[in-house]
């Protein structure tokens, strides 16, 4: 029977979490406290704890629920009703969107939300870097280290792509990144 609860239970978290994991807290503690399977004591320090370890934070709780319910097989039951419905949805969404990209206004659409999305990227990515001083005329006149490594790195990326054909792979880059900033800004 406990396997049967905590799948409808978290079938319920699964289907009705939006928002994120910050979102979806008050349904989880309303499902658990519910069902009787925590306190709220332990269930705030488990959230505290999912919060601190990898991976979602629905899927930590519900593992760690099933686990202390009914063991490996609860795990396994909660860990899954609480992934299958965002796992459906994502496959019916596929199967919406491979077919709409086949209607020419749909596909209209999507090719003008493209310079859109890249825009909004871009204008993030210079709003944070101005932030933390990559355009030095509007920071620090006198500190012209984060431009220099930013075209040394533009350089090295750009340069690498005329050299091998697929370019510099993204974690060689975020380590050449690092070893850059450490020379230029000392430990």
């Amino acid at each position: 029977m406990i396997l049967i609860d905590l799948l409808i239970g978290f079938l319920k978290v699964g289907f009705f979490a939006f928002g994120g994991a910050y979102g979806a807290i008050p349904l989880i503690r309303d499902v658990v406290l519910s069902y009787g399977w925590l306190s709220d004591e332990r269930l705030t320090d488990m959230i505290a704890v999912s919060e601190s370890t990898p991976g979602p934070i629905m899927v930590n709780l519900a593992t760690y629920v099933g686990s202390s319910q009914a063991g490996l097989p609860g795990a396994l039951v909660a860990t899954l009703a609480v992934v299958l419905p965002s796992f459906f949805i994502i496959l019916l969404l596929t199967v919406l969107l491979k077919t709409a990209l086949k209607n020419k206004y749909a596909a209209a659409v999507l090719g003008g939300l493209t310079p859109c999305v890249i825009g909004i990227v871009l204008a993030t990515g210079c709003v944070m870097a101005a932030r933390q001083g990559l355009f030095p005329l509007f920071s620090d006149p006198g500190d012209f280290r984060p431009l220099i490594l930013t075209a040394a790195l533009a350089l090295v990326y750009f340069g690498s792509r005329k050299v091998i054909k697929k370019g510099i792979p993204p974690v060689a880059l975020i380590l050449i990144s690092a070893g850059a900033g450490v020379m230029l800004y000392g430990v």
